[in-house]
Parts: C-alpha cells; sequence; structure tokens
C-alpha cells in the first residue's frame, strides 16, 4: 500500500469480506459469536472509546424484529468495542437496519447516531471500513429495491450482496458509481483549486465528476477540468482511490499538469459548478487552511501530496 493511500480514511480495512461465508449467512443471527451493527438511515450505533468513536457492536439479544440483514465478514483481528468486551478475529460482522423508533428504543442520545462523513475521522481504521461498508451497501439497497428489467420487488440473497425478483429472475450486483478527482499544476508549481457554486461561505477543492460510458479514467479527468476551469491537462499520475458512500461512489485521485502551451491565465470557471478558480502557491494554501476540504476527504489528500505533507490545521 503506497504512502497515499495510507493517508485515506477509508480507503484501508481490516475487514475479511467473506465471500464463501455468504451463502450461509442466513444462519448467523443465531451464532452467539455474531455482532450486530445497528444502523439508522445513514447514522449507526456508536460509543466513545478512549480519545475517539467506536461502533457499539450488539449481541443478537433483545434486539427489534430483523429483516434484510446484510452480512458485512469478518474480523481480522481481535477488536474492543466500548465497555470492554473483546471480539476474537474471525467474529462475523451483520449490519441490521433499525427504524427510528426502534433506534431511540436502543439509544434515544442523538449523538450516539453519528452520520460517518461528519465524525469519520475519529474512528479507526476497522471501524471506518465497517461503517463505510455497510452505508455503500444499505445505500444500494434502498435505491434498487425493484428490479430494472421487469420492475418486480426485489429479494436479498447471498448475505444481502445478491437481488433477485421475488418470483425469479437475474441476479441484481450492488454496484458503485466511479468518479475522478484531479489537482492541476501549472509550469510555475501552483495549483489550480475551484469554488463550486453551493458552496457557502465559499471554499476551495481539486476538481471532480463522475465518469461516463465509454470512458478511462484519465479521459474524464481531462474532460471534467476542461469543462469546469478550461483547462487542458497532460501527465495524468494516478494516486490512488477511495470509497465515497455518500451515496455511492469510489473517488480515483490523479494529479496532472496544465498542458505547457496553454497561459495559466486564461483558465476560467464554467459559472455552473463552479464560480470561481484560482491558482495556489504553496503559501497561500497554508495561509488558507480554513478554506480546504475537510481531512477527511481524497481531495484533502491530493492537496496535501501536491503541498509535499500534512496541512495541520491552526
Amino acid at each position: 500500500m503506497n504512502d497515499f493511500v495510507q493517508r485515506l480514511p477509508f480507503a484501508q480495512t481490516r475487514i475479511d469480506r467473506d465471500d464463501l461465508g455468504r451463502e450461509s449467512a442466513g444462519d448467523l443471527l443465531e451464532n452467539p459469536a455474531t455482532r450486530i451493527l445497528l444502523q439508522r438511515e445513514d447514522t449507526a450505533l456508536v460509543a466513545p472509546r478512549g480519545a475517539g468513536l467506536a461502533l457499539d457492536l450488539r449481541v443478537n439479544e433483545n434486539l427489534p424484529r430483523v429483516s434484510d440483514p446484510i452480512y458485512l465478514g469478518k474480523l481480522m483481528a481481535e477488536r474492543e468495542n466500548p465497555g470492554g468486551r473483546i471480539d476474537p478475529a474471525g467474529t462475523p460482522i451483520v449490519a441490521v437496519a433499525v427504524d427510528e423508533f426502534e433506534a431511540s428504543e436502543l439509544e434515544p442520545a442523538a449523538d450516539r447516531w453519528p452520520r460517518l462523513n461528519e465524525r469519520g475521522l475519529e474512528f479507526d481504521v476497522t471501524d471506518a471500513s465497517l461503517f463505510v461498508e455497510a452505508i455503500g451497501i444499505r445505500n444500494f439497497h434502498r435505491s434498487h429495491q425493484h428490479s430494472p428489467l421487469t420492475g418486480e420487488r426485489l429479494t436479498l440473497e447471498h448475505g444481502g450482496w445478491v437481488s433477485r425478483p421475488e418470483q425469479g429472475g437475474q441476479p441484481i450486483f450492488p454496484r458503485v458509481d466511479p468518479a475522478i478527482i484531479i489537482g492541476v499544476v501549472d509550469q510555475h508549481d501552483r495549483i489550480l483549486l475551484g469554488a463550486n457554486v453551493n458552496w457557502q461561505p465559499r471554499r476551495y477543492s481539486t476538481f471532480a465528476g463522475f465518469v461516463e460510458p465509454g470512458e478511462s479514467f484519465e479521459q474524464a479527468a481531462t474532460r471534467e477540468v476542461f469543462e469546469e476551469a478550461g483547462a487542458r491537462i497532460v501527465n495524468h499520475r494516478y494516486l490512488g482511490s477511495q470509497p465515497w458512500p455518500f451515496p455511492a461512489s469510489v473517488m480515483v485521485g490523479f494529479l496532472g499538469e496544465l498542458a505547457p502551451d496553454q497561459d495559466p491565465e486564461t483558465v476560467k470557471p464554467d459559472n455552473n459548478e463552479i464560480v470561481e478558480v484560482r491558482w495556489f502557491t504553496r503559501a497561500e494554501v497554508k495561509a488558507h487552511i480554513d478554506l480546504l476540504p475537510p481531512k477527511l476527504s481524497i481531495s484533502r489528500a491530493i492537496i496535501e501530496e501536491w503541498y509535499g505533507g500534512p496541512l495541520d490545521e491552526q
């Protein structure tokens, strides 16, 4: 694993997804060793652990009626749950969705049900990867409740990783939407950042967009930067990727160079998605950390890759 990927909070895992075990995952709720990750919409039940947060994984006792459990896999290393319970390597983890009433009965405190994109840096690798996986697969099922071919309602199989029409038919597998994200550097070693029309107060980030059918990642990066900033890109350098289940993406990160025959001052925003583009020196980036993307994002890691190291908050 390269150094860039190690700086991405959602790009690492200590979970064995255990594809072979998915066939018999229906029996896991009867297994006393199974631990339950409780989900309420796009939140999960957590508790303080040390200076951070941890998923509050429960045993399957006194829990609400369970429907459509999803088998997330097995722990690859020993894990301590809030409260001190130790779960050994190999412990199976199942995600279970609860509604608002059931969630409030289990734990009424709102801060025990955080969103991952708000508190993600407070989890360790194991819990962050479980949270990411649970949100990603649950979001897919929420938006794919009926067959796109027949309109029939779908049922879950294979531990929640295959959907099939109730009357049988072609299986449907979970998918993600690949998106590129790229930092652009000019001949003076400045980085180009843009401000999205929806960001209030204004902040600046690298350029991103979904990959269209028939495109490579590099082609998508070239197109997006030209569309949003009028910049022509050469020498794409792949850095790494990270899942971004908000709601269903994987972000593929690059650094690229402005074409040597393009004047940096000719870049301009499209005034549709991007309202301002600006070249930043390292000193300017350091002076305006408050205007940058959060540490949770791959965009921040791309900027720090160009900068040459972490940009700590003042």
